[in-house]
């Protein structure tokens, strides 16, 4: 297989140090461009060494950076962004600006490698975040975005993802670039960390400590969960798949649990001497704070596109991130 060479932007986050893993596994070079805002470096501690990556710390809001690390890609994988319910509340204006104007660097560099005739297969990653309030039982690609008022700071997140999505298929309209849109669902496991308001890991940590597991609201909150192998298998593929380009696509599980469920499911695996304790969204965040009650997307056309299906259940999932975390 020739070997390639992939930009990933947030590599040294969660999603982006496995897939840079799963890229230099199959013989591509990888620069990865973080600023640690959120990622950290020793998320790639395994493959620091490894001569096919090139690891640059800095900001993909700098247009220079960006020009030089996007002029040399084959593949761009754009994955920086602001992450996490608590960031997001606490810092609206960062998650803007950081969701939308390195997207917008990044594509105009690639807009104009296009317009040259050098198409450039690149990745955007989005959230389903973007679906907002939308009432249907599950969300498919091409349903209604619901957005709650703009006084509920919670709802610029999807927003802004969304203008990274209109950016990205209009540089597939207007300039053929080969771009693929992909909405994360709940992705979990190894080095991802709660400390941005991810539950999964603040689970798994409240057991191993033999703390509460701490519950927002009534726990009846319904999310899918699915493995971070799973998931950049599906990104890689994705970017490879010609006839993906230009469309958006669900990535994640389809599996639906109560974020109560989990809770008893992670005590049951990790600690059984650990107990639930409810906490309201108020206490949490703040008196703005607004959720969404029911999250699970449609698969169908990720399943038609690459033949996507999920390898480990949540069970696995649990595990896998219990014994990534423990005694450390």
């Amino acid at each position: 297989m020739t070997s390639l060479t992939c930009l990933i932007t947030g590599g040294a986050g969660f999603i982006g140090s496995h897939l840079t893993e799963l890229l230099l596994a199959a013989g591509h070079r990888v620069i990865v461009v973080d600023d640690l805002s959120t990622g950290q470096a020793k998320n790639l501690a395994g493959v620091m060494d490894h001569p096919g990556l090139e690891y640059i710390e800095g900001t993909v809001e700098d247009k220079g950076l960006v020009a030089s690390v996007v002029d040399r890609a084959d593949r761009v994988f754009h994955l920086a962004a602001a992450v996490g319910v608590a960031l997001i509340a606490k810092q609206p204006i960062q998650t803007i600006e950081r969701n939308i104007y390195p997207t917008q660097l990044i594509l105009n560099r690639l807009g104009e490698r296009a317009s040259r005739g050098d198409l450039v297969p690149t990745f955007i990653a989005s959230t389903s975040e973007v679906y907002g309030k939308n009432p249907k039982e599950r969300w498919t690609e091409e349903d209604d975005l619901v957005f709650g008022a703009t006084t509920k700071p919670r709802w610029s997140y999807g927003v802004s993802k969304a203008i990274d999505e209109f950016l990205a298929l209009a540089f597939y309209k207007e300039q053929q670039l080969p771009a693929v849109v992909g909405r994360f669902f709940n992705v979990v496991g190894p080095r991802q960390t709660g400390a941005y308001g991810m539950v999964l890991p603040r689970f798994v940590d409240a057991a191993q400590r033999g703390d509460p597991l701490v519950v927002h609201d009534d726990g009846k909150q319904v999310r899918c969960f699915a493995h971070v192998d799973d998931v950049v298998r599906a990104v890689a593929t994705l970017v490879d798949t010609p006839s993906a380009a230009g469309r958006v696509y669900n990535i994640g599980s389809d599996v639906p649990v109560s974020i109560l469920d989990l809770a008893e499911r992670v005590i049951a695996r990790v600690n059984p001497e650990s107990s639930v304790e409810f906490q309201s969204y108020s206490d949490a965040y703040d008196d703005s704070f607004e959720d969404i009650r029911r999250r699970v997307p449609d698969l169908s056309r990720i399943r038609d596109a690459i033949g996507y299906a999920a390898t480990k259940d949540l069970d696995a999932i649990i595990d896998s991130v219990a014994a990534s975390t423990r005694g450390s």
